[in-house]
């Protein structure tokens, strides 16, 4: 059985390299005695895949990526190319999509995610106040909420294009609403999404303050600077973070937890007795579900999930038993 190669995307400024976000892993990978392929990311969002895979050898085998995200069609595009050269990525094309977006998962993590609902949109058009209002009936009609995409939010405008205090005024909701989506504009991943405002226990001490995060978020790796939501989770600049984990899955299995990315000093221990399960039902081979602790105590939820491919990894984090089990996979 060949072992699987990691795909990392390739330095700007010097192609031979990997991107310096991800130097450490490509490192690591080598220590572990596996190889490392780059791919051209700006070529790949650009739909030039043929283009993008041109240092990956001919019949590469089995192949992992690590690197910025895709949107699901580009991801296509990208599996297609490798294809055409005798490789494969392991993850599908349908288990990214399946992982990668909100409606993807969400019908499996029904009832232990945030209750949402979602608008598809034709790019970066805001859905019509009949859509709103519908969208918000579904919600309840009633209590605070918050913004994204399929993908993302921007929880770092949290009062102008995330938080919505009060879904009854539908007015404030469209204002939030079309603010989101200017400031998304060509990057807005498939349409609007209203999740349920929910309280997560927050970190105490400086560690847990929220701040600039840089290219880390809520879902994953995004050379964009977006940065992702789904729930209480994020917030104002200087509030506190939700006490929250990372959870990476390989075939249904927990290989590694840790803290999220932004903020990697705060480390919390979930349990994943629900959770597990879920992960098995949703099928995808490399996932990632970013799980927080109920203010009132109650439990853990479901805040995101992400294709682990594309999903961040927090700074100082040990990822050699994650790498190992991918290239053992």
């Amino acid at each position: 059985m060949s072992v699987p190669s990691m795909l990392f995307p390739t330095d700007p400024l010097n192609p031979r390299r990997p991107d310096p976000h991800f130097a450490w892993e490509a490192r690591l990978v080598r220590e572990l005695g596996a190889e490392h392929l780059l791919v051209d990311h700006d070529a790949l969002l650009a739909g030039r895949a043929e283009e993008a895979v041109r240092r990956v050898p001919l019949g590469s085998g089995p192949l992992w990526y690590r690197g910025w995200m895709l949107p699901s069609a580009r991801y296509a595009e990208f599996a297609a190319a490798l294809t055409a050269r005798g490789g494969k990525l392991l993850t599908s094309p349908p288990g990214y999509a399946a992982a990668h977006e909100l409606p993807g998962w969400y019908g499996v993590f029904e009832g232990a995610t945030p209750p949402s609902v979602w608008i598809p949109t034709a790019g970066a058009v805001p859905p019509t106040p009949e859509e709103l209002a519908a969208a918000v009936a579904r919600l309840g009609g009633s209590g605070p909420a918050i913004v994204k995409d399929y993908v993302k939010s921007r929880k770092h405008e949290w009062h102008e294009a995330c938080y919505v205090p009060e879904l009854a005024d539908l007015a404030a909701v469209g204002r939030v609403v079309g603010r989101f989506v200017e400031l998304q504009g060509e990057f807005l991943a498939g349409g609007v999404v209203v999740r349920r405002y929910e309280e997560f226990e927050r970190a105490d001490g400086p560690d847990g303050l929220d701040g600039p995060d840089g290219l880390s978020d809520e879902d994953g790796c995004d050379a964009a600077g977006a940065v992702g939501g789904a729930g209480a989770v994020g917030g104002a600049r200087g509030e506190r973070r939700a006490v929250e984990a990372r959870v990476w899955w390989l075939d249904g299995r927990p290989v590694l937890v840790g803290p999220h990315p932004d903020a990697p000093r705060v480390h919390a221990e979930p349990d994943l007795t629900e959770v597990s399960a879920l992960v098995r039902r949703l099928g995808c081979r490399f996932v990632t579900t970013d799980l927080a602790s109920r203010a009132d105590g109650s439990g853990w939820r479901v805040v995101e999930v992400g294709d682990g491919q594309v999903s961040d990894l927090p700074r100082g984090i040990d990822a050699s038993g994650l790498l190992a089990s991918l290239i053992a996979a």
